[in-house]
């Protein structure tokens, strides 16, 4: 009797106890996936969203979002990862019901399993390494990856399937068996990765609206560069820092709102580098660089050519790899070694302080930074300051 007790303490689960868990997990991947790929996009798109894993500088999911890692070729990461999620999940349509006792494809899905948990720790690799931050929706997909590897690893054991190379071919082979099923399901599968590719809109690329000769530019009594109204309805100071994603994000749409309002608006520009060589704010080491970028445009703004460049710069500032000067020096007209020039020059150096300064005594804490009317914004501007030229 005590054999027989064992026998059933140790009795294996039927095969619907390990595929429902299995289609779970793909389930909160692909519901993951699609929360990250609409915040993915609202970080790009819409100046006032903030995530609500926004948490800190090492836990920030819009961070990650911002960085140039997050888009792989051409698309975004978590749109591959509705991709993927979306293929697992179709693949597990074709093993829901087994006959005779054959379970065929769990070792495709192994494979895919252990190929999503080894993106997953490159993916981690490249937040610690190069963005020095992490999100919490994407470290929640790689716990999902993780367990999609090990209940695949755990069907193909309890089922005795051995030779994960062997039965792939037999899976693929088994594909084909049911080629009336599966061709029109891989083949719609297959049409809309391709969309993909070729007709994703690239909406992480900020437009800008090239500077007109009608739309007026000068510099300030105080020596600050200015675009838009001479007479202004609505003059806004922003102070920025080029390794902002936020300050990049607003004057783009600031600068574009001048464009189609340049006889009401204008723009001054005023730099705040949150690099702690220059901002004595700044405790610990951020926005490295920063400080040098703003001498460039300082520089720049002297020979009239501030705005070309400032376009530039905030480009150029989040990309990945280092800033090549005298190339930018030649992009705005000016001679290859002319910006160089910006980082022996005290005068520009001065300049810098005396914003920097100014900023200081706003009580200005991290940017973008406005001033409109003696009033100071942080982050962005209110609509009700807006209002006053458009809708």
């Amino acid at each position: 009797m005590g054999n027989v007790r064992t026998k059933k303490e140790i009795k294996p689960l039927p095969y619907g106890a390990y595929f429902l868990p299995v289609v779970l997990l793909a389930i909160m991947g692909l519901s993951d996936s699609i929360y990250l790929s609409i915040s993915h996009y609202r970080v790009y798109t819409d100046i006032g969203y903030k995530s609500f894993c926004a948490l800190s500088k090492s836990i920030n999911c819009d961070t990650v979002s911002q960085s140039p890692y997050s888009i792989f070729l051409g698309i975004p990461v978590p749109v591959w990862g509705i991709v993927g999620y979306t293929f697992f999940l179709l693949l597990l349509s074709f093993v829901r019901k087994q006959k005779g006792g054959e379970h065929p494809l769990w070792s495709l899905l192994f494979l895919i399993a252990l190929a999503f948990s080894v993106y997953s720790i490159i993916l981690a690799i490249i937040s610690t390494v190069y963005i020095h931050s992490y999100c919490i929706m994407c470290l929640f997909s790689f716990g999902v990856n993780f367990f999609l590897l090990y209940f695949t690893w755990i069907v193909r054991k309890r089922f005795h399937i051995h030779g994960v190379i062997q039965n792939s071919h037999r899976d693929l082979a088994f594909l084909w068996a049911v080629r009336e099923k599966s061709a029109p399901v891989m083949g719609i599968f297959v049409t809309g990765v391709l969309f993909l590719l070729f007709l994703f809109p690239n909406y992480w690329t900020f437009s800008l609206t090239k500077i007109s000769e009608k739309i007026p530019t000068g510099i300030t009594a105080d020596g600050h560069p200015w675009i838009g109204a001479e007479n202004p309805v609505l003059e806004i100071t922003e102070f920025t820092d080029y390794q902002c994603f936020q300050c990049k994000k607003m004057h783009f749409f600031l600068r574009n709102l001048v464009g189609e309002k340049p006889d009401q608006i204008r723009l001054i520009h005023r730099h705040y580098p949150m690099d702690h060589q220059f901002n004595p704010i700044v405790r610990e080491p951020f926005h490295i660089g920063s400080g040098s970028l703003a001498l460039l445009a300082i520089h720049a703004a002297k020979k009239g050519k501030f705005w070309e460049l400032n376009d530039l710069l905030f480009d150029a500032a989040v990309q990945k790899g280092e800033i090549n000067v005298k190339e930018l020096s030649v992009k705005i007209g000016l001679g290859d070694k002319e910006l160089v020039a910006a980082f022996f020059d005290k005068d520009t150096r001065a300049h810098l302080d005396a914003d920097i300064r100014s900023g200081l005594k706003l009580g200005i804490s991290g940017t973008p930074a406005y001033v409109v009317n003696g009033n100071i914004y942080l982050g962005q501007l209110p609509d009700d300051v807006l209002s006053k030229v458009v809708n």
